[in-house]
């Protein structure tokens, strides 16, 4: 059995964001994965969500949820990432300042990212957007 999504996200739009992964941590619970699968899942999506919100025009967003795994990837069309390795340091955001004062920008997203998952995968293209692919394994570490 495979299922598959896919979500539109719109840059900017805070009152949007967490939808998809609220709408795939229900699908999970409803196909009875294991809670710390659903909160792996969960974190991640919700962190790439807000990223490509916070940072991006827009982007799609499709999830596959197959037998032995839960595959994730973004595309999205923004500024795309000057240095990964500073983004992947925790703490580091180039976020606006509104961005800020709503609660988010802290620098972790990506980090948690990486932390959720088994795998991630993020390519890049200045002034062009960002694509991240990252997947949880549904069978054995």
């Amino acid at each position: 059995m495979s299922i598959s999504k896919i979500y539109h996200l719109e840059g900017g739009n805070f009152s949007e964001a967490g939808m998809a992964s609220s709408d795939i941590k229900k699908l999970l619970k409803k196909l009875g994965l294991p809670s710390n699968i659903i909160k792996k899942v969960a974190i991640a999506m919700y962190e790439a969500e807000i990223n490509v919100v916070a940072h991006a025009y827009s982007g799609i967003m499709e999830v596959m949820i197959k037998p032995d795994e839960i595959f994730v990837s973004i595309e999205d069309e923004g500024p795309g990432i000057k240095d990964i390795n500073m983004a992947m340091t925790e703490g580091f955001s180039t976020a606006s300042q509104k961005v800020r004062e709503m609660g988010f920008g802290a620098g972790m997203g990506l980090p948690n990212i990486k932390r959720n998952t088994d795998f991630m995968n993020l390519e890049t293209e200045i002034d062009k957007g960002t694509k991240l692919k990252f997947g949880i394994k549904l069978s054995g570490e």
